[in-house]
């Protein structure tokens, strides 16, 4: 996309992002209109584009004028015979809520994700990433989103919510149907001939949903039945204001805990070694030290940014950067655009393992920090010090194949090849 102008872009074009073409739109957003109006479409309400790293701050530190309960992404119905805020979650799940209810209820699991524990997981995950890297050993070549950065964050969610091996696949396939759904390849419950259709995509949505909490539903009734020492177990005795959680809490708890905990490090990894692969002079100089890793994950987050977008809305007029917001106007918050920013990274389209400061926000800022940070940074460092430990030489072969989604900045395949073990 060259020679673009403001009017020519709609971010709601899922294919930008397949093609690898949102950068330069977002580009062309920061310099020109960095507060953007998208009109929106026949089902689509209109909103504001955010493309600057400072906007997004001022957006996300003030959950008091943008609200998350009205849905956190792009997509608002024009009819309100659509509009079911149950059905989406909003206001019952912890990432579309406000303070002060938000913050209490993020209290009952975050003694599971803090620094403490995070750390006490390393060694079970270094075990896991072997186990993944076994089973590629003597092959030679994989596709490296199927066969490695899918397998390592499924099993750690998976295992703290207590979910039998044999139900791994299972989630794997639900969450590529919710967080995917426009993506033909996943739209395995429509007729071929109809996939690739907006009609599509939202049936395959609902029906990741639906089977989604069936799933979830049979989890939460033999937890019912048999506490274990797990995420679900810990929900079930949980007390929110004196009451315990509703069934339908839970489930919403257990849904997003399952997407949030596999997607979105998935990406970070096989974004990373993308990023990697194609800039050979900075993963030699990683390669040579390892110690840079750490920072090498910053940038490759930054870089790779796994989630695309976040959305609010406001719940009163206000402005940014001059351009009058009114209430109950969406806006959406770009976090690759951002994570670009030249007025917030010197040289932001330079990739660099040093990078000091990163302060980026792949996994947000404020009130709706990302609950798993430290278990993806965690993952994304053990994943590459025993790749590159056992396969120094991994190496692309073949083109990646970008997922069709505005939301989630995926890789759905990225063929890999290596000398094996003997």
């Amino acid at each position: 996309m060259t020679q673009l102008s403001p009017v020519d872009i709609d971010l709601s074009d899922d294919s930008i992002f397949e093609r690898g073409e949102a950068h330069a739109a977002f580009a062309t957003l920061r310099r020109e209109a960095p507060v953007h109006w998208n009109p929106g479409g026949e089902r689509m309400k209109g909103w504001w584009d955010i493309t600057r790293f400072e906007d997004v701050l001022f957006v996300s530190r003030h959950p008091e004028i943008f609200s998350s309960e009205r849905g956190i992404t792009m997509f608002e119905p024009r009819d309100p015979n659509e509009v079911n805020p149950a059905g989406a979650g909003n206001g019952i799940m912890l990432i579309t809520m406000d303070p002060p209810k938000h913050v209490k209820l993020r209290r009952l699991v975050n003694k599971g994700f803090t620094p403490r524990a995070v750390n006490a997981m390393e060694g079970h995950i270094r075990q896991i990433t072997n186990q993944v890297l076994d089973d590629i050993a003597k092959k030679g070549s994989c596709d490296f989103v199927l066969d490695v950065a899918c397998q390592l964050p499924l099993a750690v969610i998976c295992g703290m919510m207590g979910l039998q091996k044999k139900d791994w696949p299972l989630m794997f396939e639900l969450t590529n149907k919710v967080l995917g759904s426009g993506d033909p390849e996943y739209q395995t419950d429509v007729p071929e001939d109809q996939r690739g259709t907006p009609d599509a995509a939202r049936i395959t949505g609902q029906m990741g949903v639906m089977q989604m909490f069936g799933f979830m539903s049979q989890q939460l009734e033999d937890r019912k039945a048999n506490r274990r020492d797990d995420l679900i177990s810990l929900l079930v005795d949980s007390e929110f204001e004196g009451d315990k959680l509703s069934d339908t809490d839970i489930l919403w708890f257990c849904f997003l805990l399952i997407l949030a905990g596999n997607e979105t490090t998935r990406n970070g990894i096989s974004g990373g070694l993308l990023a990697l692969c194609e800039h050979p002079e900075e993963r030699a100089r990683l390669q040579a030290d390892m110690s840079l890793l750490p920072s090498a994950v910053e940038e490759m987050l930054r870089w790779a940014s796994p989630v695309t977008h976040m959305a609010r809305v406001a719940l009163e007029d206000t402005e940014i950067r001059g351009q009058k917001i009114a209430k109950g106007e969406r806006v959406v918050m770009w976090y690759p655009s951002v994570n670009r920013d030249d007025a917030a990274f010197q040289e932001p389209n330079r990739f660099d393992i040093t990078r000091s400061p990163n302060d980026h926000l792949a996994f947000g800022i404020g009130e709706h920090f990302c609950l798993g940070a430290g278990f993806a940074r965690l993952e994304l460092r053990v994943m590459f010090e025993e790749l590159f430990r056992r396969f120094p030489d991994i190496r692309l072969d073949g083109p990646p194949e970008r997922l069709r989604s505005s939301f989630i900045g995926g890789i759905k395949h990225l063929p890999v090849a290596f000398t094996p073990e003997r």
